[in-house]
């Protein structure tokens, strides 16, 4: 397979305030080209779009080409399992949603130390063994948000695991939190092959700071900014597969045009990237990727995602700049959603989040600059 994989958790939508409105006929294009241009892997899972990218799945992808034009992939998140039954309860709704008869690829969704130990509790490991061995799944591995020491007792345990997804791009190589790096080399002592995700981190790396902008510019005008936190991931030994989370026909576009014929980075073009990750970290306030994660269960309906991609570029803007239209865009959430003032420190966000974030913190910090 060509190293690119679509990932369905960001998809084009008709109401930006509304998950679940995916423009299918933008989708449907999308996928078209896609597959046009040699790609064939396709990821989803139980909850992204507001629990409607499997459905869009079966209407874009699987009710319009022959299952063996594409591989799908999809997950089971212990958020949602309460009983052994909601196993099977989810599998076969993920099968009528997405109309496949099987998964080429089929993960336990999330692994941290909480979820690992609710997976082992339900037996979740061997369930994905006993649906591989019935034909309904292809290939088992997890995707996986905490620390290496962790992900070494997982895969030690578990050595059936065929493959591990692991959040990995050039921001959060040394990040202590994420650990991309120490991830990557543990996979690799295991001979695991990997499958990354957020390579972009949520569009982090799509909107860097000028310095870094000019950087990647200087060294080839014609490549796109994302261009290089994708090719970075895809450059490494062991890496099966790099999924780009695609907005819009115009993010697909890109990403094609230099993945159909990928070409590593050479070992400049690696230091250059290191740079720029510097520059950037030095630059983003809030290290969120907008997965979301956190606003199911939010008491306050607060759209954190949201507010901290506005305060973020807030604060790449020049102090005496003054007012900022990201104003008017937080008046303009917050008269749908709770304003970030409204949290009220239950935690349920922290305990989620992949990225290990200090929400109630960085919480304050959004309200004290737009809550006046």
């Amino acid at each position: 397979m060509k190293k690119l994989g679509f990932g369905l958790m960001r998809l084009p939508l008709l109401d930006k305030e509304d998950a679940a409105s995916v423009d299918v006929e933008q989708v449907k294009e999308m996928v078209d080209i896609f597959i046009e241009k040699g790609f064939t892997y396709f990821d989803t899972a139980w909850m992204y779009c507001g629990f409607n990218s499997e459905n869009v799945v079966k209407e874009a992808l699987v009710d319009r080409y022959p299952r063996d034009k594409f591989t799908l992939a999809t997950k089971l998140h212990a958020g949602f399992l309460e009983t052994k039954e909601d196993r099977d309860k989810i599998f076969e709704a993920q099968r009528e949603k997405t109309g496949a008869e099987y998964f080429d690829y089929y993960l336990l969704h999330g692994l941290s130390e909480s979820s690992y130990k609710k997976h082992q509790e339900l037996d979740c490991f061997n369930w994905l063994k006993e649906k591989k061995a019935q034909g309904l799944v292809k290939h088992m591995g997890f995707s996986y948000h905490d620390d290496a020491e962790l992900l070494d007792e997982i895969l030690t345990a578990h050595p059936e695991m065929e493959f591990v997804q692991l959040q990995i791009n050039y921001l959060d190589w040394e990040s202590q939190w994420i650990q991309s790096r120490k991830c990557y080399e543990v996979a690799a002592a295991h001979k695991v092959p990997v499958i990354v995700m957020e390579p972009v981190k949520g569009g982090t790396l799509a909107c860097v700071p000028k310095e870094a902008e000019d950087l990647f510019k200087d060294h080839d005008p014609d490549m796109s900014v994302p261009s290089w936190a994708i090719r970075f991931a895809a450059s490494l030994d062991g890496v099966m597969m790099v999924l780009s989370g695609m907005s819009d026909l115009e993010q697909l576009m890109d990403n094609v045009s230099y993945m159909e014929a990928f070409t590593p980075l050479t070992k400049e073009e690696q230091e250059m990237v290191k740079k720029a990750a510097d520059i950037i970290n030095s630059a983003i306030a809030v290290p969120c990727t907008g997965c979301s994660y956190c606003t199911d269960g939010c008491p306050a309906k607060i759209a954190i995602p949201q507010y901290f991609s506005l305060y973020n570029e807030d604060m790449r803007e020049v102090e005496t700049k003054g007012w900022t239209v990201n104003e008017s865009n937080y008046a303009h959430l917050a008269e749908t959603f709770g304003k970030a003032g409204d949290c009220i420190g239950c935690g349920q966000c922290e305990g989620i989040c992949p990225q290990h974030l200090p929400i109630i913190q960085h919480l304050k910090a959004v309200s004290a600059h737009y809550d006046r």
